[in-house]
């Protein structure tokens, strides 16, 4: 009866574990370079001031831009492969020279798909 209870224990052990999320009060920060003309006169010329100057800056989080990696060659591959094989098998003798071709180029479109692409 112990082992049973363990068995279940560690079943759904994954469901019981804490999700950590971001802390909303971390700001994010970038420097810039600024310069400031002061003006003079005759007597006393004008310089420019240069400074530094800490920035604000949404952080990443949600907001951030999202990397598009849908690259789908594993489904291409592997779908031209079976469309192929099921074009070849479903076809007759003098239909194989465009059956094959056929389901391989739809096999690659669908398994592009499927992959994520």
């Amino acid at each position: 009866m112990k082992f049973f209870y363990l068995t279940l224990l560690f079943c759904f052990s994954p469901i019981l574990q804490v999700k950590a999320t971001t802390p909303k009060s971390v700001t994010c920060t970038r420097t810039e370079y600024r310069e400031e003309y002061i003006p003079g006169t005759k007597s006393n010329p004008g310089y420019v001031r240069s400074y530094e100057v800490d920035v604000e800056i949404p952080c990443g989080g949600s907001k951030a831009k999202r990397i598009n990696d849908d690259d789908c060659t594993d489904g291409k591959i592997a779908g031209a492969l079976l469309g192929g094989g099921v074009g070849g098998a479903i076809s007759r003798k003098e239909g194989r020279w465009w059956a094959v071709p056929l389901g391989a180029v739809t096999g690659a479109a669908i398994g592009c798909q499927v992959d994520g692409g």
